[in-house]
């Protein structure tokens, strides 16, 4: 019994899908399209549909709010940036729905370019959003962080959308699968050019975005430091204002001290003169005079000592502002300095901005010599590959002749075989025939030797048959020479038909292999001709020649020749094969093999 699958799991990975694919889908047509993408463009369409579905997941039937638009509201809160959007989204007249104004909300902030920022934002609040979604949802599992992953490539597009005159409200959101019913060898054959232009935009883009932050910065600094200059010279004038008025005010002082001093003089002055010339009767009439003119001296002293004081206080509080006003000023120039500094580094950021742009242009154009290099260097395969299709054909060719040589070898073998032994025997015989003779001669000699002393015309005749018998003898051991030498020569042959036969495997494996490469099927997930195995993407997670981890960034990449799965740096090689005419991509292992092999056939 198998254990059964979540079916929670199960929408998730197929939503996970859809939106890779969707995502994928959208970044390639509208780099392809080269302009600015509008409501009405299909894959755009489909990416809506599709984020729609992924927020709609697991989202409770009954509890804060039945729709998408709650958790999207939650936004507000956390980003306070996106207050905006969702004010926005409010002030619509035609919307209303709660699922017309979530709609609303992914347009206007997928053409701000802040959807991957506000969606992480909401993702890392679990426990705001396990209110509003069940606790197996999309967005509170690992699916939902991959998907904001991926949204993140698309602040490469340039959107206008019409939120205003489009229904919202009413419109049903079904998936349309047959736009990515694709042909998989068009991607792969285009996918690291597209990888390349993809890299080449993100990095423009990023440098563009940085320029235009540096630019606002330089904007908002020139801003300042125009109203800090206003604010200097407004309190320039000030100060020269209060320095004035300081130094009218100690003349005053100055001049009323004077005065008061004459004043005192004037009046001891009278009453002295008074009291000389006045007797004792005269000075008791005129005494109630003299107290109403020091009464009012009196009087007058205190208004010119309150008035001193008065002018006194004052000093003290322009000397005191005089002071903060100095403060100001040297923090003011302080600060100017500072600001000074600030342009002057914003101006060195600028200028590395601009040699950012000029290197990412020239790496531009270095790109494309690299594309046409590549191109070449395609038209340079396809014509080594017809090269070696003519050189197979002439090794067919040579493996037919080396067929006949071989069977008129093996005819030639055989015939000399049946002679050889024909010979051989023959020689046997003889050779036995003269054993035998030399044993009954032998034997002929010890009779002879036995009547040597009394038949000594017999000895003569026995001397004279035993130097025939040496001259037989003679014959016999050449005989045994030659017999040695065509052994030799048969071992000879033998070791020639093996060196045939060895060669005439080597060429019928060659050509085995070749047979079995142009009979080789596409990647379709079975087993190759060879017995390799197109290896599936779940199966593989890591590379199999540096045994790196797949990811985001590091891709999965078939081998076209042994079907394993590497990385782009593994497998970063194109060559043509049996199965393709056409260059395509292998591993640098299977690239080195080919390539060897190559070398060996033609040579």
């Amino acid at each position: 019994m198998f254990a059964m699958r979540d079916p929670m799991a199960m929408e998730r990975a197929n939503l996970l899908n859809m939106a890779k694919l969707s995502i994928k889908g959208l970044i390639e047509s509208a780099l392809s399209f080269g302009r600015t993408l509008d409501s009405d463009y299909p894959p755009l369409q489909q990416f809506f549909v599709v984020m729609e579905h992924c927020l709609k997941h697991g989202l409770r039937a009954s509890g804060v709010c039945k729709s998408l638009w709650g958790p999207l509201e939650l936004v507000e809160k956390l980003c306070p940036e996106a207050s905006e959007i969702s004010a926005s989204v409010r002030d619509l007249p035609g919307l209303k729905t709660p699922l017309g104004r979530a709609r609303a909300w992914l347009r206007l902030a997928l053409m701000q370019k802040r959807l991957a920022d506000y969606l992480r934002l909401l993702i890392t609040r679990k426990d705001l959003l396990s209110d509003f979604y069940e606790d197996s949802a999309l967005m509170l599992e690992e699916e939902g962080a991959v998907i904001v992953g991926l949204l993140v490539g698309l602040n490469v597009i340039d959107a206008n959308l019409c939120v205003k005159g489009e229904d919202l409200d009413s419109q049903v959101g079904v998936i349309d699968f047959s736009m990515y019913l694709k042909n998989d060898m068009d991607d792969y054959r285009s996918e690291e050019r597209n990888s390349q232009i993809a890299s080449i935009l993100d990095q423009k883009n990023y440098v563009e975005e940085l320029n235009r932050q540096l630019n606002s910065t330089v904007h908002g600094l020139h801003s300042r430091v125009d109203s800090l200059e206003k604010s200097n010279s407004k309190l320039v004038e000030e100060l020269a204002i209060a320095k004035n008025n300081i130094i009218k005010l100690q003349e005053e002082n100055q001049q009323l001290r004077s005065e008061n001093n004459l004043i005192l003089m004037k009046a001891q002055h009278h009453l002295e003169v008074k009291r000389n010339v006045f007797t004792r009767d005269t000075y008791k009439q005129s005494r109630q005079g003299l107290d109403e003119m020091y009464n009012e001296a009196r009087r007058q002293l205190k208004e010119e000592c309150q008035l001193r004081q008065d002018v006194e206080n004052e000093l003290v509080a322009q000397v005191s502002m005089k002071q903060e006003m100095e403060l100001a000023m040297k923090l003011l120039e302080k600060d100017i300095h500072e600001k000074q500094d600030t342009l002057i580094g914003l101006r060195h950021q600028l200028d590395e901005v601009k040699a950012i742009n000029v290197e990412m242009y020239q790496k531009m154009q270095s790109s494309d010599e690299e594309m046409k290099k590549k191109n070449d260097v395609i038209i340079r395969l396809e014509e080594k590959t017809n090269q070696i299709t003519a050189t197979m054909k002439q090794l067919e060719q040579r493996l037919q002749e080396a067929e006949r040589h071989r069977s008129s070898a093996e005819e030639g073998s055989r015939r000399f075989k049946l002679d050889f032994a024909n010979k051989a025997d023959s020689l046997q015989r003889q050779i036995e025939l003269r054993e035998k003779q030399l044993q009954q001669l032998e034997t002929d000699l010890k009779i002879e030797r036995e009547w040597r002393q009394t038949l000594q015309n017999d000895l003569d005749r026995e001397r004279d048959m035993v130097s025939q018998l040496s001259t037989e003898a003679l014959q016999i051991n050449g005989l045994k020479k030659e017999f040695h030498r065509l052994q030799e020569e048969n071992i000879q042959l033998k070791t020639i038909c093996e060196d045939q036969e060895k060669a005439l495997e080597e060429l019928g494996s060659k050509l085995s292999e070749y047979v079995n490469a142009h009979k080789r099927l596409k990647p379709t997930g079975v087993c190759f001709q060879g017995g390799q195995v197109w290896l599936k993407d779940k199966d593989a997670t890591h590379c199999k020649l540096c045994e790196k981890e797949f990811s985001i960034s590091r891709r999965k990449h078939h081998c076209r020749n042994c079907g394993e799965i590497f990385c782009n740096s593994c497998s970063d090689n194109e060559l043509p094969l049996p199965a393709s005419p056409k260059p395509v991509r292998v591993c640098d292992t299977c690239h080195a093999l080919l390539l060897q092999r190559c070398s060996s056939t033609t040579t």
